[in-house]
């Protein structure tokens, strides 16, 4: 495995990415605390992202919505706008590309790309950053890291934040890690950081001094050992990831709390979550709902779907799951609901296998969901639905999720 002389890879993170947008939209908040929140009036929830300025207060994200008006007082609470925060990150990538080809878009505000022979990191990075100030604002601010691979450069541009730029080369490791935490490192979680400790690996110095096979027998697989070249300065990278599901969520604001009331959004997810099958060419052939309440334990069902990704297909299944679910929890409150299909198929490899699938019918539903997308599509937002669903144009639990930044079709 070849191991790098130089740094390679040059990792971006901006800095409390929502929060920074919505100061950059609002002069008034210029240089003032800012939190984001799920949504208007959220009180039993979490910060979601927050400035530097609020952070200097002790406001992260996750702080209760209570707590960071305890820390910070004067903090702006401001409820999401996730279509905003996906322009915005169009807006950013473009000005990357135009320094830099982008390798991989991590999340919405985590970039990663490849650093060419001669490319100098320090002039390449504050060329990046002038280009991002220049399309999008002094506010929004990044932090890079470069190093021999991915994983490392991620590291790096957390060790200088906010605003930063931190270099490691080879030689330099493993010095500028030693005084992380193991949580500092990406893959290594609560369960992740006990299994290690039982294993007698507590700090980054006994998992340096560790050997490739130790941690493959600590990991139980070859991650393990692909953790410690990363480590080393090698040139790995993480694997590439399948699809394994497509869905969407919704906290419930606090008048639609009810089994009854909160129907008509749990359609709506499902309409969305079906227009994404149909953009990317898939069938589905699972749906899942999960509730989650304040006041009872977690449920979650599924049904079989037969393979579709037309809307009135996959509202009939959801009709099955939501009447299961209002016998279970009729009277409980609920906190949020998730609707997402999975087990996939391909569009063009279906074939009509099942005696009692009709292909003509299959052909009206996809002709109707063609013209009812053309529609909403031409003008940019939900102009026709179906009933039963919650009102057309409102938000729907389109949101920027680990690893995906939504299209702003989502958002229609």
């Amino acid at each position: 495995m070849r191991r790098p002389t130089r740094p390679k890879r040059l990792y971006i993170d901006f800095d409390g990415f929502f929060a920074s947008c919505e100061e950059q939209a609002d002069p008034g908040l210029h240089g003032r605390p800012v939190g984001v929140i799920p949504f208007v009036g959220a009180r039993n929830s979490c910060v979601i992202a927050a400035n530097a300025a609020a952070k200097r207060f002790g406001v992260t994200t996750g702080t209760a919505i209570a707590e960071a008006r305890r820390l910070c007082p004067r903090i702006t609470l401001a409820p999401q706008r996730p279509d905003h925060y996906v322009r915005i990150h169009h807006r950013v990538v473009a000005a990357v590309l135009s320094v830099l080809p982008v390798d991989v878009v991590c999340s919405i505000d985590e970039l990663a790309a490849v650093l060419g022979e001669r490319d100098r990191p320090e002039e390449i990075a504050g060329k990046i950053k002038r280009r991002i100030r220049r399309a999008v604002g002094e506010r929004i601010t990044c932090s890079i890291g470069c190093a021999p691979n991915r994983w490392l450069a991620k590291i790096a541009a957390d060790l200088d934040k906010p605003d930063g730029l931190t270099v490691l080369f080879p030689c330099d490791l493993p010095g500028p890690l030693l005084n992380l935490g193991l949580d500092a490192l990406p893959g290594v979680g609560g369960r992740m950081r006990a299994r290690l400790k039982r294993g007698g690996i507590a700090t980054v110095e006994d998992v340096w001094n560790a050997t490739p096979g130790r941690l493959r027998s600590l990991w139980g697989n070859v991650n393990g050992a692909r953790f410690w070249y990363a480590l080393h300065g090698y040139a790995v990278e993480p694997p590439v990831t399948k699809r394994g599901s497509i869905g969407h969520s919704r906290v419930l604001p606090p008048g639609e709390r009810s089994v009854q009331l909160a129907r008509p959004m749990a359609r709506q997810l499902v309409v969305k979550a079906a227009r994404r099958l149909r953009r990317e060419g898939l069938l589905a052939r699972r749906l899942i709902l999960s509730a989650d309440f304040f006041n009872a334990p977690a449920w979650t069902a599924s049904t079989i779907v037969a393979r579709a990704n037309d809307d009135l297909t996959c509202l009939d299944a959801l009709s099955v799951i939501w009447a299961a679910l209002a016998r279970a929890r009729d009277r409980a409150t609920l906190f949020r609901i998730t609707v997402s299909f999975d087990r996939f198929i391909p569009s063009d490899e279906a074939q009509l296998e099942l005696p009692f699938e009709n292909p003509d019918e299959r052909r009206r539903l996809a002709r109707l969901n063609t013209a009812v997308d053309s529609i909403n599509g031409r003008y940019a937002r939900t102009l026709v639905g179906y009933g039963g669903c919650a009102p057309p144009g409102g938000y729907a639990g389109a949101k920027i999720a680990c690893g995906r930044i939504p299209r702003l079709e989502d958002f229609q």
